[in-house]
């Protein structure tokens, strides 16, 4: 819903315009003459003249500043259904037809008893959610808007909560809508969420910029069912906790729930990022796919996958901030505008800002040839950021703490050979080679074949490795899958240099990646040459080895400070 109000903006009367975070809405408001973003008002706002707000309702013609019949915004309710009503309503729907079946019913979440005509309407975060008695008509209605879906095991209908979804639902069905709840969002504060350590009395709650909640907590089964009657609830077996939508009503009931089990309620925000986010398909009615021979000329130039996914990806987002424009249309002026749009409002990295330009540059120059026109964009200065580096000593500390064999044998070998974490999943048997004692990296980053060390100690763990777990295809082998021999995933390794450090007292971030720079790191404090580093590391350009000679530390200790000179 678009709300309109008169404000004081720098002395001047303005007309401030709010809305959900929607890039469409955004792009028609700039149509006006002379529309401003104010980060005060965190809102868009206009001039405060009859021309401007003729404009904006041309723009939006179904544009409402009054709620109108039982719409509410609520804050705090509960809605208490008996098991009477749950097993009535779903004898009234064929659900069930025996006593067997009641049971089970009264095990499914909470289901509104629904009286003839009536429709239950609930917006949560970014999806609609529309409870209603079968009907056809009413079913082909909501099968019409797009990625709309049945949801089976909760009885509802989903629908994004997107455009202008939510007034056609509410045209449509008009006075038989029973109940309309708009959970009411609040602002996100500057606090930076981090998992903590936690007893086993003591409830996690953090809410994330997505408008969903983690929520951590030893093994407690009756919380862990009261979450699962939240609509779109989700267990992330990786990470070992619950997520459901944000809303300040089901915040109180997790918080009364705590409370009731005699558990400590912690709760915690995570960090907005400060710019506008990445544009969706639920951010605009007409989402334009990646053009196919864009996608076939990377494929043709044989691009590596993660390549191939980061451009289509940056490409897709170009066009679609100028979706109303054919994508042969568009040229120079249109790329300098989404180029500057990522800087200003999506404050994007510079890297980010590069591969953007590479993305755009590569459609022009390289799908159309350069035929058409050559693209120039400027590109941002470089800026030069120092890895994060490990002592040898917090290396061992960390290595310590990790029991597996298979997990402690991957991080030595990921450090020992400054090893990339795609280098160490995509290892095979036969790339060790224990004669030589060198470990043959084929075909990484810029389709390059290298050879790097391989350490006598990590020979001995490897071979006890490979007696116990018995890999067949690659070195490190994942879970099978349908009796099929899978990699290890990126994710898991990562999360197992996670757990080894969370159990350290290291406070500086520790990634797969900050392992290969105190490799580099610690190989010029032991005096080996930096060509020599450059090759064992795959560099292209010895100015990327030589970022290390700015890290180690070895020497300072022979240089006196001036100010102990001084007398004071």
């Amino acid at each position: 819903m678009i709300k309109i109000s008169k404000i004081i903006h720098k002395s001047q009367e303005r007309i401030k315009v709010d809305f959900p975070y929607n890039q469409f809405i955004a792009n028609q408001i700039k149509k006006i003459n002379d529309a401003r973003w104010s980060q005060t008002h965190r809102a868009w706002h206009i001039p405060y003249t009859k021309e401007a707000y003729n404009s904006l309702k041309s723009l939006f013609p179904n544009l409402s500043f009054q709620k109108k019949g039982r719409e509410k915004v609520i804050s705090k309710k509960e809605i208490k259904i008996d098991e009477d009503n749950k097993v009535s309503f779903a004898k009234k729907n064929n659900i069930l037809s025996s006593k067997k079946g009641a049971k089970e019913i009264l095990k499914t979440p909470i289901i509104p008893f629904y009286k003839k005509g009536e429709i239950y309407v609930e917006v949560i975060g970014r999806n609609i959610i529309v409870r209603l008695p079968k009907d056809k008509t009413d079913i082909t209605f909501l099968k019409n808007i797009r990625y709309s879906r049945w949801i089976n095991h909760q009885f509802f209908w989903q629908i994004p909560n997107y455009g202008t979804n939510l007034e056609i639902i509410k045209n449509y069905f008009g006075d038989r809508i029973y109940e309309l709840t708009i959970h009411k969002q609040i602002e996100i504060n500057d606090k930076k969420a981090h998992i903590k350590k936690i007893e086993s009395n003591q409830v996690l709650v953090i809410k994330t910029p997505a408008n969903r909640l983690k929520i951590i907590f030893a093994y407690i089964n009756e919380l862990s069912s009261f979450l699962k009657k939240y609509p779109f609830h989700n267990w992330s077996k990786q990470n070992k906790y619950w997520t459901i939508p944000y809303s300040e009503q089901i915040l109180e009931e997790i918080k009364e729930k705590i409370k009731d089990l005699n558990l400590e309620f912690l709760y915690e925000e995570e960090n907005k990022k400060e710019g506008a986010r990445k544009i969706t398909p639920y951010d605009t009615n007409n989402y334009k796919k990646c053009p196919k021979e864009y996608v076939d000329k990377l494929n043709e130039l044989r691009y590596a996958q993660n390549t191939l996914k980061t451009y289509t990806s940056l490409f897709e987002e170009f066009i679609n901030f100028h979706n109303k424009k054919d994508v042969k249309t568009l040229g120079q002026a249109e790329a300098i505008e989404f180029i500057r749009y990522l800087v200003s409002e999506r404050k994007v990295s510079i890297s980010y800002q590069n591969q953007a330009i590479n993305a755009i540059k590569f459609y022009y120059e390289r799908v159309l040839g350069g035929k058409r026109m050559t693209i120039y964009l400027d590109r941002p200065q470089k800026e030069l950021t120092l890895p994060t580096v490990l002592s040898k000593e917090e290396i061992q500390l960390i290595i310590s703490k990790i029991i597996n064999l298979k997990h402690k044998t991957m991080i030595m070998l990921t450090y020992s050979a400054g090893l990339r974490v795609s280098e160490v999943i995509n290892l095979k048997i036969q790339d060790i080679d224990s004669q030589r004692k060198q470990i043959r990296v084929e075909q990484s980053k810029g389709k390059k074949d290298r050879y790097t060390l391989l350490s006598d100690k990590i020979l001995i763990l490897l071979r006890k490795y490979y007696i116990e777990y018995k890999p067949t295809q690659w070195l490190f082998e994942g879970q099978p899958n349908n009796g099929k021999v899978t990699q290890y995933s990126v994710r898991s390794l990562q999360m197992i240099l996670k757990r080894a450090v969370s159990k350290t007292n290291i406070t500086k971030k520790v990634t797969m990646h900050t392992l290969r720079h105190s490799f580099a790191t610690h190989l010029l404090e032991n005096g080996t040459d930096l060509r020599y580093i450059q090759v064992l590391l795959g560099h292209q350009s010895s100015k990327t080895t030589e970022i290390y000679t700015h890290v180690t530390t070895k020497g300072f200790d022979k240089i006196k400070n001036p100010l102990d000179d001084l007398d004071i």
